[in-house]
């Protein structure tokens, strides 16, 4: 089933006297990116986590935070740093022989780097086994989340592909007014070329010329095939993405070739609406897996 790469998925477990919250967001990028937010008893898991969120996601920016019960943890005053930043603090002011109070050098001292650690013990086992069952729960509920995206997603490409088609098939009800005016270009060119007596080398090149500017058809042929293999790819295979995203581009160039070619207003007018909508398409790919 077709996904998109935007997602949120959280859970929240608890071992013995620990409640742990973990929290996974997704955005749209071509390769997995993981970043992982980690409280310190859980940094020797770390390659074990980002081996467990590669092999449940394929791609996507993945943003994983996991945040334990700070109130139950010890925190510990690293004193000796803290004299020593207040130390320096003091000759700093001596030097600039600014007198100093020292309950604000104190307050300054305490929010430099280290002053404040958390004590906190490696997992154990059991806390460990709690963890993932919560990384587990969490990457199905970001999985659920993104299916039901992707859904919606494809819903609404399919219906802008489908538009497409429509306004490709109105492209033959101004075709014959067209070829009208290029008859009558050609009429123009004859007497001209006739009266100017060009030999009949160069009054078949220009023909021909005329003929293969002119023509459409293939162009039309190729878009209808194009769009028929958007919609076959969407809604067969499973991870369609990148795919779907260089069929948008051939789809584009046969819009483009098939407006440089057409040399009418109300065809043109029907390409720029193509144009439209193939845009909000790539757009909606980016963001499918």
């Amino acid at each position: 089933m077709i996904k998109s790469m935007t997602g949120f998925g959280k859970a929240t477990v608890a071992t013995g006297d620990k409640k742990m919250v973990i929290e996974i967001k997704s955005l749209n990028s071509k390769t997995l990116d993981a970043s992982l937010r980690l409280p310190p008893s859980y940094k020797e898991k770390e390659l074990e986590i980002r081996a467990l969120v590669k092999q449940r996601l394929e791609r996507g920016k993945i943003d994983l935070s996991i945040h334990d019960d700070a109130g139950e943890r010890d925190v510990a005053l690293n004193q000796p740093l803290l004299a020593a930043y207040f130390r320096q603090l003091l000759d700093v002011a001596a030097a600039l022989d600014v007198a100093p109070d020292k309950g604000e050098l104190l307050q300054a001292a305490l929010r430099f780097p280290d002053v404040m650690q958390a004590r906190a013990a490696e997992a154990g086992d059991e806390e460990w086994q709690a963890l993932r069952r919560g990384l587990d729960e969490a990457l199905d509920c970001l999985d659920d989340f993104r299916r039901r995206e992707g859904e919606a997603l494809v819903e609404d490409i399919l219906r802008r592909v489908a538009l497409i088609e429509s306004l490709a098939a109105e492209v033959p009800r101004f075709e014959g007014q067209r070829v009208e005016v290029v008859r009558q270009r050609l009429r123009d060119k004859l007497e001209e070329w006739s009266a100017a007596g060009v030999d009949e080398n160069r009054l078949e090149q220009e023909l021909i010329y005329y003929i293969e500017k002119f023509d459409i058809t293939e162009e039309k042929t190729r878009l209808a095939q194009h769009c028929r293999y958007f919609v076959d790819t969407a809604r067969d295979e499973e991870a369609p993405g990148r795919k779907l995203g260089f069929i948008a581009q051939e789809i584009g160039r046969e819009i483009n070739t098939l407006g440089s070619k057409a040399n009418d207003h109300d065809i043109q007018k029907l390409v720029v609406r193509m144009k439209d909508e193939l845009e909000k398409i790539k757009e909606q790919t980016l963001n499918l897996l």
